[in-house]
């Protein structure tokens, strides 16, 4: 199970590393940093997913190459063999791009956790918090890259044809079938053929926690009829909502390993 739960978390915070990876949309007028600094759960260290993702391409939120993540760990004083716990403050439900990182730069799936409901759900049940920024001893971090956890366009147009693997896309039904307007300029609407769309708000609960395995996996089921493949490819907007639903899909198939068209339809539906 990739989830830990709130109780866990507060009798172990000094036993684990805690990241914070509150990422907002554009449009929503918040800043996680800065939402951090004024408060977050203790000895936590924030994880910025724009600044620490691929800056030489013009697509959001994409891997940065082995070395470069390595050199983010290290200067985070996090080391090979920490148990991680990653949550967030986000309606996207962001520390799960955070644990999609990680696992492709080959850290144990075993020794990472997402906090179910997050800092929302930590706020209502008023644990303690800090404004206090830890200082971190740095480390020497080694990634093993995982390349066949992600996919590229090229793969995924041949996939079109070949239907090697299942592409199942996060993002809203109007914006899958083309009814709303993508919130970034420049993207045609639509989806990619032969997709299917399971919008990645269907799996969790107003209060931000994860639905039950049950409920998952009927939710699975009704759209793939298979839920025990493997080969299950996500996208979304900018490859943030797709780990929610990759995150979702390894509580129900223990055998999954998160899979993530990075591009997702920042790149594929370019004009």
């Amino acid at each position: 199970m990739s989830l830990v739960e709130t109780d866990w978390l507060e009798k172990n915070l000094n036993d684990v590393k805690i990241i914070d990876c509150s990422w907002h949309m554009p449009l929503s007028n918040r800043k996680g940093l800065e939402e951090y600094n004024q408060k977050h759960i203790p000895n936590s260290i924030f994880f910025d997913l724009d600044k620490n993702s691929n800056k030489k391409i013009d697509l959001p939120h994409m891997l940065v190459d082995k070395k470069e993540w390595e050199i983010i760990l290290s200067n985070m004083g996090i080391d090979n063999n920490d148990h991680i716990v990653i949550y967030d403050n986000s309606d996207v439900i962001s520390s799960c791009r955070c644990w999609y990182n990680f696992i492709y730069f080959g850290h144990n799936p075993n020794l990472l956790k997402v906090l179910n409901g997050g800092f929302k759900k930590w706020l209502d049940e008023k644990r303690i918090t800090s404004n206090e920024i830890p200082k971190n001893k740095k480390t020497n971090y080694k990634a093993n890259e995982l390349k066949n956890l992600v996919k590229n366009k090229d793969e995924i147009e041949k996939n079109i044809i070949k239907e090697t693997f299942t592409v199942v896309d996060a993002r809203s039904l109007g914006r899958f079938q083309g009814k709303e307007k993508e919130p970034r300029e420049g993207l045609r609407s639509g989806n990619i053929k032969n997709s299917f769309c399971i919008p990645f708000n269907q799996i969790v609960n107003e209060n931000k926690t994860f639905k039950n395995k049950a409920e998952i996996s009927d939710i699975f089921y009704e759209n793939l009829n298979d839920i025990s493949s493997t080969n299950v490819v996500f996208s979304c907007g900018s490859g943030v909502t797709a780990c929610v639903l990759a995150l979702a899909y390894s509580i129900i198939n223990d055998k999954y390993l998160p899979t993530i068209y990075d591009g997702s339809w920042a790149e594929f539906g370019k004009i």
